[in-house]
């Protein structure tokens, strides 16, 4: 049998051996732990700042217990936490760094594969990309979503229903009484978003691609079946490192395909967008913006879950989960695709129920038939833009109205509700300097509040545009990632309040309605914007950041540098 990566560590007799040994012994690791069993890093971002992973210190334990199980030793090991709720300026600006942290723990230490830990938002795409930047044997377990949240007699959904109440509160129709009490009832258990957001969206997308087992995505957190299918993660990663199963051999362009139309059908996060990109370029794999349009456009959302539909995540794990989803949608995908279960898409689901039609619908009866992500281009994003169709207003999808321009995150929050504000339901609100440069770190504030004078007539939708995120649990018709930003000299910086824009969905279509001359002469004038902060690791990754339609990854991250070490420690 060929030496283990960790007998490099713990095997033979020299002095470096007895250091590594009997280090670990302090532990009460007895003589056999080191007799050349699998070593499995457990890579845990528990964070009491990152409230959808408070439960890891018990989920870790089943994990720990299927290791012991099928004869491996496991280890755990802690990283940078990316926790969306209270980390600032922006979750995403710290993505990168804690995929470096991933990638030098797994590589710096002394284990045949890993178990990743993840659940809010960027904690997922961060472990995936440091693990395939280091290639061993690698799978992922999710911490699931929080029940359904219950308010006044009805299910509230994670952000889908902060967005609505905060808007009914600034329009009037809402007491402030009636928001604080829905604060309490809206996160009633530990576990990420109950709605389709980013973190539920990315929990879906790692099972999409193979990365996590049947069944991963919908189970609650406190769900009984979440501790057991952490207890078989841990036994399937032994077997892993037997079968020396790797990201590599998984996450191939046919994987992305998938995944990308399992988006589709789940009405999944924008946010997925920048995440996949990112990942198949740690992986090697060809990816790119188009292929979102490509793969994706003609799948229909069948999955009528907040914010496209109606129901939660713990409908979803009862309806059947993404396995139920992925065989309504089986002959639009890759079914020979292999998944960490050492079996082909086509094995996993191959027993799938959908156990409610209602949740998981019937492609007849679609939310909408061509969902996924639409990619717009234009000389107002060159390099593209996205929208997600089955969350906005269909009536917005064509369209041509005045920009209402902000030129960052501070001027929109100065001036939005200032009555004097020329703006109506036909404008077209413009975000810029929120880029990946530019907020930096690319900030969920694409689905900018609306003015409070047109809140109190009635207006719930307008078209907003930006080089911003948004929260994968919020809604309208809102245009974003707009590439080359506006802190990098994009068209979105020329852009001035009074321009008309024209926006067609179905032709893909962003346009603003400026000749290039007079676009040219704008230019000239332009200056680039302050950085928020100089030095340390914000300096570092604005220097180096790439675009969003390049994953916003960091360009000396991109690709798989593997997991050899070509030095001792001592």
């Amino acid at each position: 049998m060929t030496k283990r990566r960790s007998q490099h560590w713990f095997g033979g007799q020299g002095k470096d051996a007895f250091i590594h040994r009997s280090w670990m012994k302090n532990n009460g690791l007895p003589d056999d732990a080191f007799d050349g069993r699998p070593v499995i890093g457990i890579c845990n971002t528990f964070s009491e700042f990152t409230p959808c992973h408070v439960h890891f210190r018990g989920l870790v334990e089943h994990i720990k217990a299927g290791v012991l199980e099928a004869g491996g030793l496991p280890l755990e090991f802690p990283v940078f936490s990316c926790g969306e709720s209270n980390l600032r300026p922006t979750a995403m600006l710290f993505r990168n760094l804690a995929s470096m942290d991933v990638e030098e723990a797994i590589r710096g230490n002394p284990m045949d594969g890993v178990v990743l830990m993840a659940g809010c938002d960027k904690t997922t795409p961060s472990l995936v990309m440091g693990a395939a930047s280091c290639d061993l044997p690698s799978i992922v377990i999710s911490g699931g979503p929080m029940l359904n949240g219950r308010f006044q007699g009805r299910a509230i959904g994670s952000g889908t229903d902060v967005w609505k109440f905060s808007e009914d509160v600034r329009a009037g129709i809402m007491s402030e009484q009636d928001f604080a009490h829905a604060e309490s009832a809206m996160s009633r258990s530990p576990g990420h978003c109950t709605t389709m957001g980013t973190a539920s969206t990315m929990a879906s997308m790692v099972e999409a691609l193979g990365l996590a087992l049947p069944g991963n995505a919908a189970y609650p957190a406190v769900d009984a079946r979440r501790n057991r299918i952490a207890r078989m993660t841990g036994r399937r990663i032994v077997e892993m490192v037997t079968d020396d199963l790797r990201p590599s051999a998984i996450l191939t362009r046919q994987a992305f395909a998938n995944a990308i139309r399992v988006n589709g059908a789940i009405g999944g996060s924008t946010n997925a967008v920048v995440h996949l990109l990112a990942i198949a370029g740690r992986v090697g794999t060809k990816l790119g913006l188009d292929d979102w349009d490509a793969f994706g456009r003609d799948v229909p959302t069948i999955l009528d879950l907040m914010p496209s539909g109606r129901f939660l995540m713990e409908d979803f794990c009862y309806a059947g989960g993404i396995p139920a989803v992925m065989k309504e949608i089986a002959d639009m995908l890759d079914l020979d695709a292999l998944t960490v279960t050492g079996k082909s898409v086509r094995d996993n689901i191959a027993d799938a129920r959908n156990d409610n039609p209602e949740v998981i619908r019937p492609r007849d009866r679609a939310l909408t038939p061509h969902g996924g992500i639409g990619v717009l281009r234009g000389n107002l994003a060159p390099d593209g833009a996205i929208i997600k169709p089955s969350a906005a207003s269909p009536s917005l999808m064509k369209h041509r109205g005045r920009a209402v321009v902000f030129e960052d995150i501070d001027d929109y929050k100065a001036r939005i509700d200032d009555p004097a504000l020329d703006i109506d339901e036909t404008s077209i609100m413009v975000l810029r300097n929120c880029g990946p440069k530019g907020y930096p770190g690319m900030a969920e504030v694409g689905n900018m509040a609306l003015p409070q004078k047109l809140l109190r007539k009635g207006v719930r939708d307008m078209i907003r545009i930006s080089d911003a995120r948004m929260s994968g649990t919020a809604f309208g018709t809102v245009v974003l990632h707009a590439a080359p930003e506006a802190a990098v000299g994009g068209p979105l910086a020329l852009v001035r309040s009074g321009d008309m824009i024209e926006l067609d969905v179905e032709a893909r279509k962003l346009h603003l309605d400026v000749s290039e001359q007079e676009l040219a002469r704008r230019r000239q004038s332009w200056l680039p914007p302050e950085p928020a902060m100089r030095g340390g690791y914000q300096g570092l990754y604005v220097d180096h950041v790439l675009q969003a339609d390049r994953g916003a990854d960091l360009d000396f991250l991109v690709g798989n540098r593997g997991h050899a070490i070509p030095r001792e420690s001592h």
